[in-house]
């Protein structure tokens, strides 16, 4: 067995889960609750993973990997290749690049949470804030009917875990009125079994 450490509500790992359910690796994975915070290193995990970061990933053999692309790399080859990252030409460009944007728009919302749940916010990061996360929504609306085009990938994965965190972290952020086919897209892939058996629990 693989060991994961994980988090309920770390849209990073879930990422990792849910690329496992997508390639019926899941039960291959073993799960262990590992809290990080940022001004809470997680001292138990820095013998694996020096950044004290999760999702981190040893493999059977003692292997360490980190970053959740990283890992989800590595299930697709542990799968046979291919299924979640095209293996080459522009299709694989192509999915890296927009599973850049989504994972992008990622650590922008969880740098703007921080800085929105501090006592005193800095206005200014906000608005830049706001102002980056609309660019994004605006580019991922006007491309989801071309991405959705494609076989479900590492970018399909990450966008819809983004779309849940705006749900999860920013309930009042009315995203949706920015990004109507984005929304109409996310609520089919939600009824996906791989995002039905990674539910975000605040705890």
């Amino acid at each position: 067995m693989m060991k994961l450490h994980w988090s309920p509500r770390s849209p990073f790992v879930r990422k990792v889960m849910v690329a496992a359910h997508e390639l019926g690796l899941a039960d291959r994975i073993t799960i262990v609750r590992t809290v990080v915070a940022m001004a809470k290193p997680a001292i138990e995990l820095l013998p694996e993973n020096p950044l004290g970061k999760i999702p981190t990933l040893v493999l059977e053999d003692g292997t360490i990997l980190y970053d959740s692309l990283v890992i989800m790399e590595y299930l697709d080859s542990l799968a046979g290749g291919g299924r979640l990252i095209p293996r080459e030409g522009m299709a694989r460009f192509t999915e890296l690049r927009r599973h850049a944007l989504a994972n992008g728009l990622l650590d922008l919302l969880i740098l703007w949470r921080n800085e929105r749940d501090k006592p005193h916010p800095l206005p200014a990061l906000l608005d830049a804030f706001a102002v980056k996360a609309n660019s994004a929504l605006g580019a991922i609306d006007a491309e989801i009917d071309a991405i959705a085009a494609t076989p479900v990938g590492i970018a399909q994965i990450t966008l819809a875990i983004a779309g849940d965190y705006m749900d999860f972290r920013f309930a009042d952020l009315g995203w949706r009125d920015r990004a109507p086919r984005f929304a109409a897209w996310l609520a089919r892939f939600r009824e996906r079994p791989s995002m039905k058996a990674t539910p975000v629990v605040d705890g």
